[in-house]
């Protein structure tokens, strides 16, 4: 399954984030599990300096902004075009 993670202290733009992920991921028709992260331990793990960040299936993929929506399609097709490639 496809998993989200939305990196921040919770503010107004981690929200946006989230809001402009669950829309990206209903256009691309995916089912993805969405998790709010708001330990700054979590951010450093991935090497966020400036929230929000975007995790997809435990790959930063944007961090410091926040991304347009077809930019998250984007990121996301990617994500699961890089992995659909390995497998």
């Amino acid at each position: 399954m496809l998993t989200v993670k939305i990196l921040g202290p919770g503010c107004s733009n981690c929200e946006r984030l989230k809001a402009t992920a669950v829309e990206a991921l209903q256009m691309l028709g995916a089912n993805a599990a969405i998790e709010e992260v708001t330990d700054p331990a979590e951010f450093r793990r991935y090497r966020v300096m400036m929230t929000p960040g975007l995790v997809v299936n435990d790959k930063l993929v944007c961090a410091g902004r926040v991304p347009t929506k077809p930019e998250v399609m984007t990121l996301i097709a990617n994500v699961l075009a890089e992995e659909a490639s390995r497998s």
